[in-house]
């Protein structure tokens, strides 16, 4: 097949239309450009030596690398980052590396087992923070965010994505220690040593913490997973606050496997929510009088899907306050008002 020659100015007038198109996609990439400088001197690398219990083939340490993010939580100037990059080590052993080459050893740190957060007290000076969406539900799947972080050791690394999924749960991580589960589930690429870095929004806004990735090969295949902000600044903030984490609690054990004919049985159309199998006596559940078959189909005000997530509902609702229930009985809608606990009252 021959080849069709264009003229020189032809050419010359191609170049001018592929200019024109090109100007709203160049308007998008400012935008890109734009955030990277905005957030990439708030995510910071993180080299942590952890102690073995076991030593493997004579070595008592192992080295472990992640990212974080610079933020100011209730005053402080803090690194957010995932709890299995810094679990084991010394503070003395937790090297933080800034993306101006300054090299900073934490002066505190909390954590948080149940969501694998971390929090690393920086005292320094001029430090960059990132700022933290208000919440989650303005973020949508489709939704085109960037994760930052070191993936392989690779400092400062941008990848670009949208949000894929989110409510992801029951996801086998930190061997089973991760409870509180609520994962936005993303396509930007995630690998190792992105764990604790941010993902973020089109307006510069932290929109989740990069933690883990669903792999064949142990590298990014498309599926990676972030804990949303809302549990993130949940968590923080009370560890930041007064050291540990206070969950509210409920006291009711749950049906895992609400299933079609069962929820016909009670008159339902679909297993939606969370049915109540045992109530704790004395529990708050108790005394606000839900009872053993009760369907839990909002909880202060959120619609609740399934077992899991009603578990992450109450792990992340803050302590000593009454919260509405609708639960679904006898085929009719009830609403309730419960007065929450401390979980670590009863457990």
């Amino acid at each position: 097949m021959r080849s069709v020659r264009v003229t020189a100015e032809e050419r010359e007038r191609l170049y001018e239309q592929a200019a024109r198109d090109a100007e709203p996609l160049e308007r998008q990439a400012m935008q890109l450009r734009r955030l990277t400088e905005l957030l990439r001197p708030a995510v910071v690398h993180i080299d942590a030596t952890k102690r073995l219990s076991r030593p493997r083939g004579g070595r008592t340490t192992e080295d472990e690398a992640g990212s974080g993010v610079i933020a100011t939580v209730a005053g402080r100037t803090v690194v957010i980052t995932n709890r299995h990059v810094v679990s084991g080590a010394d503070l003395n052993a937790i090297v933080i590396r800034l993306e101006d080459g300054r090299e900073i050893v934490p002066a505190r740190s909390w954590s948080d087992a149940g969501t694998d957060i971390a929090v690393l007290e920086l005292v320094a000076e001029e430090l960059q923070t990132a700022r933290m969406a208000a919440d989650d539900d303005s973020l949508k799947i489709g939704d085109t965010v960037m994760a930052i972080g070191s993936p392989f050791g690779l400092a400062h690394s941008v990848t670009l994505g949208i949000v894929s999924a989110k409510g992801r749960r029951d996801l086998e991580i930190g061997e089973g220690a991760v409870r509180f589960q609520n994962f936005i589930q993303t396509d930007a690429a995630i690998n190792p040593g992105n764990s604790g870095g941010p993902l973020v929004n089109l307006r510069g806004e932290v929109v989740g913490l990069n933690t883990a990735i669903a792999s064949n090969s142990g590298g990014s295949e498309g599926i990676g997973f972030a804990i949303p902000i809302s549990m993130v600044m949940f968590v923080t903030k009370q560890l930041v606050e007064s050291g540990s984490v206070a969950r509210a609690y409920l006291g009711v054990a749950l049906d895992r496997e609400f299933t079609q004919p069962e929820a016909h049985r009670l008159g339902m159309v679909r297993p939606v929510g969370a049915r109540v199998e045992v109530v704790t006596e004395g529990a708050p559940a108790a005394a606000a009088g839900i009872r053993p078959n009760d369907v839990i189909l909002e909880f202060d005000g959120r619609p609740i899907e399934d077992d899991d997530h009603l578990m992450s509902v109450v792990g992340t609702t803050e302590v000593d306050r009454v919260v509405t229930v609708v639960i679904f009985r006898d085929k009719q809608l009830v609403e309730l008002r419960i007065p929450v606990a401390r979980r670590t009252d009863f457990e």
